[in-house]
């Protein structure tokens, strides 16, 4: 019997470490999470927006950060640096044309590792109908609990583009063509 305990004891434990090892899903809490974005005026200061409704979700896989996945949409028609002209502006055929294109979407395509809760994470961006490969620097979080039980975890990621590469035109005098880019993310994970 003891034999039998202890075969069942090592079989439970081996479980346990598997599924601690399984790739675990984490959703993005957009209540929680945004994009934020910076481009040059008249190439003397910084306009500063961002867009709300940040969704997706990623899949960690904590033994091979490599396997990990990444997808994300955001929510264009969400524009918002606090100039409702401008926003307007923003969201007409000009710039992001939201009533064509209403979401701007990114699919990983490859994680690296580059250093403790730091990685380089390469993917497709469609923004306008066009599709480039970005890398986003990450940094993410330890896990914590949240009141309700779930892990939660942060990340920001950052990165710069051409926006003339996306289509998103403007008088060049008037707006620098790169923008640089910070998503502030917060995903949880329901244990279980």
């Amino acid at each position: 019997m003891k034999t039998f305990v202890a075969l069942a004891s090592l079989v439970a434990a081996g479980w346990a470490a598997s599924a601690a090892a399984a790739p675990t899903t984490w959703t993005i809490d957009p209540n929680h999470s945004a994009a934020q974005f910076a481009v040059r005026h008249l190439m003397v200061s910084n306009v500063r927006g961002e867009f709300g409704n940040v969704r997706g979700a990623i899949v960690f896989d904590a033994e091979d950060p490599s396997k990990t996945t990444v997808e994300a949409t955001i929510d264009a028609t969400t524009v918002n640096t606090r100039v409702a002209a401008r926003d307007n502006d923003l969201k007409s055929e000009n710039f992001f044309d939201v009533a064509k294109y209403p979401t701007i979407t990114f699919q990983s395509t490859a994680v690296k590792p580059a250093g403790p809760n730091t990685f380089e994470v390469a993917g497709n961006l469609t923004m306008r109908g066009v599709t480039k490969t970005v890398t986003l620097h990450v940094e993410a979080t330890d896990a914590v609990k949240d009141p309700r039980g779930n892990e939660r975890k942060g990340a920001e990621a950052t990165t710069k583009l051409s926006r003339k590469e996306f289509g998103v035109s403007a008088d060049p005098g008037i707006v620098g063509d790169e923008v640089r880019i910070t998503i502030d993310l917060e995903a949880t994970h329901k244990p279980g």
